[in-house]
């Protein structure tokens, strides 16, 4: 049983990783306004594999590397269906494999309907969902998860991690309608706003931009007092280690996103800024899906300990 774990936490690792990829090279798109290169779908130029020239190499390219995670992801589900007998990493595998179906309808429905906005910013969301139903696969098949320790935490640790987490989803979800209203220098300057700390919100698109950046400051608070919380409250690398990641990660993001506004998006700036806050976002995850194992463990282990005291009373 643990050999056959071993392979499906690193089966599950290929398929987080290759998502990752894919985020970039999905970026790619968005950056480069290449989303309707190629104008119809499933084939493109009514063909299966077009000259890869221009925007057609991002496009088309972005839907192979879609069709290669996606049959990564079947024989993922397949695996945790037959490989693991735990009910939860059984349905985590079927969840990942209506998400990558779904992602693929919306990806084709975007392009059919010329790019509106709705349906390109849950397209946006969904994968980002996606890559962490993928990193919790790959998280929860892994030997530690099985053996986590002897680690201690405070209970309330799972939900401070988890509120970040969820800061940063939100984050990321302004960034995905900024990016798909072409509102990424909508403000020009930073770090003032038009040379001021509030600027004039007189659009919707400096609106949209405005609150990004304020989700900027406070997803940068939330992870570093949660980085703090850690680091004053356990010894353990385990859980140590994405909480020093994550704040590492929020750094490198707000240079990024200065470097985005000062380089006039720049295709590689722009794009690198995108999947390091999916980075952010996977690391937040696991820092709170270990800090919640930890913590049903070690309320488990109390349980008996607190029965035995009073049976000696």
């Amino acid at each position: 049983m643990a050999e056959r774990t071993t392979g499906l936490h690193r089966f599950a690792a290929l398929t987080a990783g290759a998502t990752f990829v894919l985020l970039f090279v999905g970026g790619l798109i968005t950056s480069t306004g290449s989303g309707l290169a190629v104008p119809d779908w499933p084939l493109s130029f009514g063909q299966v594999f077009p000259a890869m020239v221009g925007g057609v190499l991002f496009e088309h390219g972005h839907r192979l590397a879609a069709s290669l995670v996606g049959c990564l992801t079947i024989a993922l589900a397949l695996w945790t269906v037959v490989g693991d007998a735990r009910p939860a990493v059984r349905a985590l595998g079927l969840l990942a494999l209506l998400a990558v179906v779904l992602q693929g309808v919306l990806g084709g429905v975007t392009v059919l309907y010329k790019l509106p906005l709705g349906v390109s910013v849950a397209h946006a969301c969904l994968a980002q969902a996606f890559f962490c139903v993928t990193v919790t696969l790959a998280t929860v098949t892994g030997r530690r998860w099985s053996v986590p320790g002897a680690a201690s935490v405070p209970p309330a640790l799972a939900a401070v991690a988890g509120t970040t987490t969820g800061l940063v989803f939100a984050q990321l979800v302004l960034g995905a309608l900024m990016r798909h209203m072409h509102a990424g220098l909508a403000i020009p300057d930073f770090p003032l706003a038009f040379g001021r700390l509030v600027p004039p919100l007189v659009t919707p698109h400096i609106a949209v931009h405005f609150a990004h950046r304020i989700g900027a400051l406070v997803v940068s608070v939330a992870v570093a007092s949660t980085a703090v919380y850690v680091l004053r409250h356990t010894d353990d690398p385990w859980i140590r280690r994405p909480a020093l990641l994550a704040a590492a990660l929020v750094v490198l993001q707000v240079v990024l996103g200065a470097l985005t506004i000062w380089s006039r998006r720049a295709v590689p700036v722009a794009t690198t800024h995108l999947v390091v806050g999916a980075a952010l976002l996977a690391t937040c995850l696991v820092l709170t899906l270990r800090a919640t194992r930890v913590t049903l463990v070690q309320a488990r282990t109390a349980e008996p300990l607190a029965v035995r005291r009073g049976a000696l009373a």
